[in-house]
């Protein structure tokens, strides 16, 4: 770093407290943007691979445009009446599956995620939560319970896990098929009981639709549809977090789509705003209005004419672009080269994904599939060093993600591809 920036990151400490997470061994000070670019405070460009919150790129000229008419004629909070929020509904519902009836608009999706857990357990009268074991869905008191558990902190009364269905490192080696499928099963079957067993109940299963936390693990056929059924047959609900696999990120417009299951709650969360703070929750009208009439949620900042007028441009944008498409054939295609290189490393253990959201898991070399998160997190600073913004995460924070912008282009792709080919070349791959 350069002497501004390290004085920056002194300033930085100060204001925030010391600890505030930072990507990147030198991290990057960026002043501008636009479509897939993030600009330093020298002026150089780097193609920006990880997030998710620009969905329609950076600064979006017809975002910018939404937002900036708005915020001069009208900005108040949800208790008047205002169409653009009640159009945003209608759309939303229209794009899911016909057991989406409403919506419910929150800031973040940690709000979200913690509001469809309470519907969870006001409609079963039962407190008992399953999420993985790997799995995150927000920072509040609530939702931070279900980060890890079984793993890094310990379940609680109200919360079980069970492990995450993952074809590469099966429960059991040898297990594949069927009888893969039937093992996860029964660990979501043994999570269930146990709440039965103690008393507190079984209310709902959490997950993200595509298990991004997780690594994007390529899942058993049928799991997804089965689990559903079990927790159905027990009487819970099924919440799909669609935040980093919704709005057309895997070719799809949902990752249960993707999944092939019907959930009973969606969340949805960072892309809908391009960058203004938007989420939203949606299910059955009944289990709504029962919701609404217990509590009387309101939620001050959601719903507002700005988040309203830009989550109606955002779906613009993917719908007259096309990126629905162009996400589905552009992602199939650089996958394709992506796993063409996976024969050349003994490091590269896997490629997986769809869309434009792949990981490439990075394991040492020696046949046993051992995660390298060391190697996979040079990787990332490496590709940042050449101008392209990824960064190793997963379950076993071994997997380079890659999640650009939805107008990430076939050059943008070849561009990357030259530079993944220098990074590895570079080190011992």
């Amino acid at each position: 770093m350069g002497h501004d920036d390290a004085e920056l990151l002194s300033r930085r400490d100060a204001a925030f407290g010391a600890g505030a997470p930072l990507f990147y061994d030198e991290p990057l000070h960026f002043v501008r943007s636009e479509g897939v670019y993030l600009y330093d405070q020298a002026g150089r460009g780097y193609i920006d691979l990880y997030n998710n919150v620009p969905c329609v790129g950076h600064c979006h000229p017809k975002v910018v445009e939404a937002i900036t008419r708005q915020v001069g004629v009208l900005n108040v909070h949800s208790r008047y009446l205002h169409e653009s929020a009640i159009e945003l509904a209608e759309r939303l519902i229209a794009l899911h599956a016909p057991q989406i009836e409403t919506m419910l608009f929150t800031c973040s999706a940690t709000e979200a995620n913690e509001t469809a857990l309470r519907m969870a357990k006001y409609l079963t009268g039962r407190k008992g939560i399953v999420c993985t074991n790997k799995t995150y869905h927000g920072n509040s008191d609530l939702v931070s319970h279900l980060s890890l558990v079984g793993t890094v902190q310990p379940e609680s009364a109200h919360v079980h896990a069970f492990p995450f269905p993952d074809s590469y490192r099966p429960l059991e080696p040898g297990l594949t098929g069927e009888a893969l499928c039937e093992a996860y099963l029964e660990k979501l079957t043994d999570a269930i009981k146990r709440f039965e067993m103690s008393g507190v109940g079984f209310a709902g299963l959490i997950m993200c639709s595509i298990f991004a936390n997780e690594g994007l693990p390529d899942i058993p056929d049928g799991f997804m549809a089965r689990a559903t059924d079990i927790v159905h047959k027990a009487g819970g609900l099924v919440i799909a977090d669609e935040v980093q696999a919704g709005y057309a990120r895997t070719g799809c417009w949902w990752g249960y789509e993707l999944n092939d299951f019907a959930p009973d709650i969606v969340v949805m969360g960072k892309p809908m705003g391009n960058g203004v703070p938007l989420a939203a929750l949606g299910t059955g009208r009944s289990l709504m209005e029962m919701f609404r009439a217990k509590t009387r949620y309101f939620n001050t900042f959601a719903a507002t004419p700005l988040q309203a007028v830009a989550g109606l441009a955002v779906l613009d944008v993917i719908e007259e672009e096309g990126l629905l498409d162009h996400v589905a054939s552009l992602g199939g295609r650089l996958k394709a080269a992506l796993q063409e290189r996976q024969s050349a490393s003994p490091r590269i253990g896997d490629v997986r994904g769809s869309g434009l959201f792949l990981g490439v898991e990075i394991i040492k070399p020696d046949g046993g599939r051992e995660p390298d998160r060391e190697r996979a997190r040079w990787l990332s600073n490496r590709l940042k060093d050449l101008g392209f913004l990824t960064a190793n995460a997963g379950a076993y924070e071994n997997m380079v993600k890659i999640r650009p912008p939805l107008v990430f282009n076939e050059q943008h792709a070849q561009s990357f591809l030259e530079a993944w080919d220098t990074a590895i070349s570079g080190f011992d791959f």
